[in-house]
């Protein structure tokens, strides 16, 4: 009776696999692979990005998040300490911004900022400001969300031991609990870092000069100089450089926190 049920799943599993098979050599006998190679994989297109590619558009892409994720973990780390609040003006205030920048697209903030301000008061932002502030208003909604989650998970005894000690609320706070929750949100906020270098993408939107595209905007360009989508496929392997390793360290950090506790 055991063996039967275990049968049965290798069984499934074998005609799950063969058909998976039979899939891949239709599409690889069907396929126009020189159509293919061409539109995606011509080699003379794909060395014609570089070095511009890595040189200009990868540190670029690098610089944009960067100055978003600062800007949003400065910000996100005063909504969390006003949502843990004791002043409900505080708490109402942020939990007001966290709802609102979560609930909207972000590609609605980079044309509210880098768009509507300058039509509404007459004010031209340097594009680097309208990047950090439409990554960094977004990010620090998700952000401060993560930093408060990681407060409430210290132990409340962390807390009274460093009272008991003779230290201040806001003494123990940044001296003892800030630093274990960054611990223990250090994985969340590295897939925060991965979201905003994917939406660093959107800055495509304000215009930029050649020495300011960043990965997005310089592979949609080149598809206009070549007909071909293989820059897309370089600017995105060049995302891939960012956000791979990243994702190993989150993995990493995860695993690391689970054997600690």
């Amino acid at each position: 009776m055991l063996r039967s049920p275990r049968r049965r799943a290798r069984v499934i599993r074998g005609v799950q696999y063969a058909v998976l098979v039979a899939a891949l050599v239709a599409i690889a006998l069907v396929a126009d692979w020189g159509e293919i190679r061409r539109a995606f994989l011509d080699p003379e297109v794909a060395a014609a990005q570089f070095p511009d590619v890595l040189t200009v558009a990868l540190v670029n892409t690098v610089v944009y998040t960067l100055l978003g994720f600062t800007f949003g973990l400065a910000l996100g780390l005063v909504l969390a300490l006003m949502r843990l609040s004791s002043v409900a003006p505080y708490r109402w205030l942020a939990t007001i911004y966290i709802e609102f920048f979560r609930g909207l697209p972000a590609l609605l903030v980079f044309i509210a900022i880098g768009n509507g301000i300058p039509l509404a008061f007459g004010v031209f932002l340097n594009r680097y400001v309208v990047v950090t502030l439409a990554l960094g208003l977004v990010g620090a909604a998700y952000i401060g969300e993560t930093i408060r989650a990681g407060i409430q998970a210290v132990p409340r005894g962390q807390v009274e031991a460093a009272r008991s000690l003779g230290m201040s609320a806001g003494r123990a706070t940044l001296t003892i609990v800030i630093p274990q929750a960054f611990r223990i949100i250090l994985p969340p906020l590295t897939n925060e870092l991965i979201m905003l270098t994917k939406d660093s993408s959107l800055a495509y939107l304000l215009g930029a000069t050649i020495a300011e595209r960043e990965l997005a905007q310089f592979g949609r360009a080149a598809l206009n100089d070549y007909r071909s989508l293989t820059p897309v496929l370089v600017a995105g392997l060049c995302y891939l450089i960012i956000t791979v390793p990243l994702g190993f360290v989150v993995r990493r950090l995860e695993s690391r926190t689970a054997r600690s506790r």
